[in-house]
């Protein structure tokens, strides 16, 4: 066998039973990191058994190794073996070398990519050849065919417009919106430089403003202030028929995307970034779906690859200080977002996401603080900032800030008058305050109306009748929560006071020993009182109020 790029240094010591073992565990969990590395031992001692080289292609693919992967890929090619995986990563070397004429006869010859992209590649390399007329009828071609007919007129627009026939590509986006593709982010951008080429830059600012609104993104405010000062913006999206190949595999990635096909849409997005190395939505996605597996590092240093100049940069950031406390790297995590907040001052995400993860590390007065600059930065209050209001009310009232904490949830009711998560934490806060009790019982009811099925909204629901008195009527709403929550610590003890108070002692008894059993299980229990449910076992929850100073309930007698 050739010497190739794929080869790993040496093979360990257990042999290939143990390596393949290993590389398939890892390759079940999502580890392609470690797949690729025991395949590749395993390889070693077996190197031309065709499932080790097939999946051994399919590991690298989606760690982005297309190097790696078409070395393999060439040898199974050798060896007479077909594989469509193998045969992507062929078509992935051969396109990036702008080898067209090699792409062409693997989709002539059958072992290309599938019905999915050899239409679409087949046209780009034509282009890439320099027969635009026999593109222009692939595209078509592919048009024919069903649920592809929106991708074809899409990269036929694309087509055009990367050999500056801008009349006719933007004539196919005004038409049906380049087949639905032209509706997307990149699909619209796209489209604006293809409006500013032929000197429409005051459709393109309509064209943003119909599908963005008036709050861009940096990439796309830097459009329009661009289109704004009268500049020609340059067609940047597609440079060459590599870009368009690259732009093939992309579209698909991301239809795929929505379909819950991860490895699948990982190795597309890979397979993009590697033909177009500057292709940050395609960095973007990949690292996105890492996310989605909990390929937390892997995403961490894919995010990464997306440069510091680049207008989409504060996403990386922001998606890599989320993969890092995925990990439970919280001070790095925070260190990223403190960085953003300095460079990136003027936007809004980045302090309500550092005031985010200021608020889960139980930094409330930091946290207080980056919502606050988030909602100074708006220059206009909408509905749509309900949320930071209501983060901040938590954050207040986590640092015993009460009268601050009922502003900014009152401010976001009136934002947002039947949200549901406002309408309980307000509600539950009321209760455990002994405030205003009818007005919190009508909020919460109100919100489980909205979430009848919501355990934590059923259980204040019961909790607040329980407060009011009214304990036979607590008791079916906080059966609910229990069963709706039955490992929550916190609705288990909730259940046990409420039978308790309607006579039901064993059953409450019963049920504060659940609370304690699930004590260590779920991330409410830090709100539990364990040495309080204890001391209701040893002496009864009467003992326990009037210990703490507040009147005795009057029970039933025991069952």
């Amino acid at each position: 066998m050739a010497a190739g790029v794929w080869l790993p240094v040496s093979a360990g010591a257990n042999g290939i039973s143990g390596d393949y073992l290993a590389a398939r565990q890892a390759s079940f969990m999502g580890d392609f990191k470690t797949a690729a590395h025991y395949y590749g031992r395993a390889i070693m001692f077996d190197p031309d058994r065709p499932e080790l080289l097939e999946r051994g292609v399919l590991a690298n693919l989606a760690l982005g190794q297309v190097e790696t992967a078409s070395g393999l890929a060439q040898h199974m090619a050798d060896l007479g073996l077909t594989s469509q995986i193998a045969q992507m990563a062929t078509v992935a070397r051969d396109a990036k070398s702008e080898n067209y004429a090699a792409v062409l006869q693997a989709i002539t010859e059958k072992r290309a990519l599938g019905p999915l992209a050899d239409g679409l590649v087949q046209a780009w390399a034509q282009l890439g050849q320099g027969d635009m007329s026999a593109a222009i009828v692939g595209f078509d071609d592919v048009k024919k065919i069903q649920g592809l007919g929106g991708f074809a007129v899409y990269h036929k627009a694309l087509a055009l417009a990367s050999v500056g026939d801008f009349e006719n590509a933007e004539s196919i986006f005004a038409a049906d919106g380049a087949g639905g593709l032209g509706l997307t982010r990149r699909g619209v951008m796209a489209h604006c430089e293809i409006l500013s080429q032929l000197d429409r830059n005051d459709d393109a600012i309509a064209l943003l403003g119909r599908a963005f609104g008036r709050d861009l993104d940096p990439e796309l405010d830097a459009m329009r202030s661009a289109l704004e000062a009268g500049e020609q913006l340059t067609f940047t999206h597609i440079k060459s028929p590599r870009d368009g190949i690259a732009e093939v595999f992309y579209s698909l990635g991301g239809a795929l995307s929505n379909e819950n096909n991860d490895e699948l849409t990982l190795i597309y997005t890979q397979i993009a970034e590697y033909l177009r190395p500057d292709h940050v939505d395609a960095i973007l996605l990949t690292a996105e779906v890492l996310d989605a597996m909990e390929r937390y590092e892997l995403a961490v240093t894919t995010y990464a690859r997306v440069p510091e100049e680049d207008s989409s940069h504060h996403a990386a950031e922001l998606g890599r200080a989320a993969a890092l406390r995925a990990q439970d790297k919280n001070d790095e995590a925070i260190a990223v977002l403190q960085s953003l907040s300095q460079s990136h001052s003027d936007l809004p995400v980045v302090h309500s996401t550092l005031g985010d993860m200021y608020r889960a590390d139980e930094k409330f007065v930091e946290a207080s603080a980056a919502y606050t600059k988030a909602i100074d930065l708006y220059e206009e209050v909408t509905d749509r900032q309900w949320f930071l209001f209501y983060t901040r009310g938590i954050a207040n009232e986590r640092q015993d800030n009460w009268d601050a904490a009922e502003v900014d949830f009152r401010k976001a009711l009136e934002l947002n008058p039947e949200q549901p998560q406002v309408l309980n934490y307000l509600g539950y806060s009321l209760v455990e305050k002994q405030m205003k009790l009818d007005e919190a019982l009508e909020m919460i009811q109100r919100a489980v109306a909205k979430q009848p099925n919501a355990g934590y909204i059923v259980d204040s629901l019961g909790w607040v009748l329980y407060r009011l008195g009214r304990y036979e009527e607590a008791v079916p709403h906080m059966e609910r929560a229990a069963e709706l929550m039955p490992i929550d610590p916190i609705v288990n003890d909730h259940l046990g006071d409420v039978y308790w108070a309607v006579g039901r002692v064993r059953e409450a008894e019963f049920m504060w020993k659940r609370a304690l059993s699930f004590a260590d299980w779920e991330e409410a229990a830090e709100e539990a009182d364990v040495d309080r449910i204890r001391r209701k076992l040893e002496v009864g929850l009467d003992q326990v109020l009037s210990e703490e100073g507040a009147e005795p309930l009057k029970v039933a007698n025991g069952d």
